[in-house]
Parts: C-alpha cells; sequence; structure tokens
C-alpha cells in the first residue's frame, strides 16, 4: 500500500477524502493554498465555513509548504476547483515528484481551453495523459461532501487506461463507508461530474420556480441525453453515463439540499440575481463557469444541448428561467433518443 498520499486542496472533498486515508492508516499530507486558512485548520482541526461540525483526524499533517507538501508522496489527489488547477499546478509542479500518479476528483471542464481536469494537470506538467509519464485517475460519484463528513454510505468510481493504477486507487479508498468501483473510460467519468453540474442549475431553477416533480424528472432524463450524446461525441461510453459516476452522480447533485449547483439554480428561480448568489456562496459553485465551456464543447462538436442552451442563456444573456421552460416545452416533437 501507499505510505504517504499528498491532497492538494483543502476544501470539502480534500477534507473528507484526508479523512478516509487517515482511517486506513495511510500517511496524508493536506496542502491548502492560503497559509492563514491552513493555519488555522493546523490549530484546530476545523473548517466551519466549508463543514461544520467535522473534525480533522490528529494524523493528517496539513502544511502551505509547496515544497513539503509534496516531499516524499507517492500518490497527488487533486482536489482544486477546476477553474484553478491550472494556477496552483504552476505553483507546485516544480515540487512534484516525477513518475508520481494522480488521482482527480475535480468536476468541470477549464474555461478556454475546454480541457478536462487530467488534461489540465497533464498540459501544466508538459506531458501526456496516459503517456507513461504520470498516470492520472479520475475519481468520482456521487459524494456529498457532508454526507461523507458524517461517514454515511457513498460510492465513487475510479476510472482510468492504467489498471493498476485504478486498483490501487480502489484499495487506499475502500473504507467502511466508501465503496470504489473502478472503470477504464476517464473521458466519460470525467465528463459526466462536469455536465451534471450544469443539469444541475437547471433543476434548482425548477425547484425555485415550483415547476414540480414532473417537470424536474423530465429535466433530468432529457439532461442525461444530453450529456451522453456530448460524451460520445468525445469518445467516451454511452454505458458510462448511466452508471455511478453518470446518472448517479446527477440525480444526488439535482436532488440533494446540500448541493452547491442546485442551490443557485433554487435561488435564480427565486429572481435572486446570479452576481448576489456567487458573492454569498462559500464553496465555489463550479456549473457556472462549466456551462460556458460545456456550451463551447457542444458548439465545437455540433451536438444538440438545448437544456445546457438554456441555462447558459440564463446565467450569461439575460433570459429569465421561467421563459427558458416557456422556450423548450415549444421545442419540436421529436421521438426520443439517447446519446
Amino acid at each position: 500500500m501507499t505510505t504517504r498520499v499528498s491532497i492538494v486542496g483543502d476544501g470539502q472533498m480534500g477534507l473528507v477524502l484526508a479523512d478516509a486515508l487517515a482511517e486506513r492508516g495511510v500517511s496524508v499530507c493536506l496542502w491548502g493554498p492560503f497559509p492563514d486558512d491552513i493555519k488555522a485548520l493546523a490549530a484546530d482541526r476545523r473548517s466551519p465555513r466549508r463543514l461544520p461540525g467535522f473534525v480533522l483526524p490528529d494524523a493528517v499533517d496539513v502544511t502551505a509548504d509547496d515544497a513539503a507538501a509534496l516531499d516524499g508522496c507517492e500518490l497527488i489527489v487533486n482536489a482544486i476547483p477546476t477553474q484553478f488547477i491550472r494556477a496552483v499546478w504552476e505553483r507546485l509542479g516544480p515540487h512534484a515528484p516525477a513518475g508520481v500518479p494522480v488521482a482527480c476528483v475535480s468536476k468541470g471542464i477549464e474555461n478556454g481551453t475546454l480541457l478536462r481536469p487530467t488534461e489540465v494537470i497533464a498540459d501544466v506538467l508538459g506531458e501526456q495523459p496516459e503517456s507513461g509519464d504520470r498516470s492520472c485517475c479520475a475519481l468520482s460519484g456521487p459524494t456529498i461532501a457532508v454526507e461523507l463528513a458524517g461517514r454515511n454510505p457513498a460510492t465513487m468510481v475510479a476510472a482510468s487506461r492504467d489498471e493498476s493504477l485504478t486498483a490501487h486507487v480502489q484499495d487506499l479508498f475502500s473504507v467502511q463507508w466508501l465503496r470504489i468501483y473502478r472503470h477504464d473510460d476517464p473521458i466519460g467519468v470525467e465528463l459526466a461530474g462536469a455536465t451534471k453540474n450544469v443539469i444541475a442549475l437547471a433543476a434548482g431553477m425548477v425547484d425555485g420556480l415550483q415547476a414540480g416533480d414532473n417537470a424536474k424528472s423530465a429535466l433530468l432524463a432529457r439532461g442525461l441525453a444530453e450529456i451522453a450524446r456530448l460524451g460520445t461525441a468525445l469518445g467516451a461510453k454511452v454505458d458510462t453515463f448511466f452508471g455511478v459516476a453518470g446518472v448517479g452522480d446527477l440525480a444526488t447533485t439535482c436532488f440533494s439540499p446540500h448541493g452547491r449547483n442546485r442551490t443557485c439554480g433554487e435561488r435564480l428561480g427565486r429572481g435572486e440575481s446570479l452576481e448576489s448568489i456567487l458573492a454569498s456562496t462559500v464553496s465555489v459553485v463550479e456549473g457556472v463557469p462549466t456551462t460556458r465551456s460545456v456550451a463551447a464543447l457542444a458548439r465545437r462538436h455540433d451536438v444538440d444541448m438545448p437544456i445546457t442552451m438554456a441555462v447558459h442563456a440564463i446565467l450569461f444573456e439575460d433570459l429569465s428561467p421561467r421563459e427558458a421552460i416557456r422556450t423548450l416545452m415549444e421545442r419540436t416533437p421529436t421521438e426520443e433518443r439517447i446519446g
């Protein structure tokens, strides 16, 4: 078993994954980019703004020192929000031991480049994914952090074309409350994790408008179809979107009251402005910037994604959620198709 794991990112997922590794008896070092936050976390082992009531095990080392964070590690876990991965890895990259694999729990698509999180890391480090220089693994699934903090049962998928890496990550994170499945479709798993946040924004809008359960269920079903269409256009396997990392994560994000993207959408549906919502939200709402990227991918690959485009228009083009629903309902009737 790996004896030392470095977790890059002291947000919700970084904290709960450090807890799981500590339970396994693994040596863990948790790094965060802001020294004051790390100093407070090291002192009282709590992060009340991010995870009220959670206590980080004493066995977890906490540091803001770039070199010390990665020293001697045998696996790096990236838990940095997608739009900040590039800047963080440009900072930490020189300290990353050669060949050490990376497991990435970030969910999103980088604005501008339209790269997935593992592709961003590889791009910064000047490596090609799956080249053998440094293997990457996407670790994703329906994992609301506050539930993991309470050690409620959950599942994740470790996805890579490197079978030995997925088996290793599966073993490392297998604790009583977390079951890990192996997968060989990292493209599909990462795309599912990114696009479900866009659909979750729409699901929250349905809640905010009190449009009903029929509307929300239809939204999830047709949202999943959009996700699968984009995924297959980009080389993913359609089956991936009907598993834990696909429909499983989508359902959790769209229904959980703890989901940041669903909550943001609900507040938009109630009439609040996006600016005020983001200003009052502690954690990053990944679906907002990711909507820009997914819409750009859909245009680039000529994929029909009406729900995504409606969310994009609501966020960035002043379309009202109620008008967006009317427009979607008035689309020309067609046969149902998936992928």
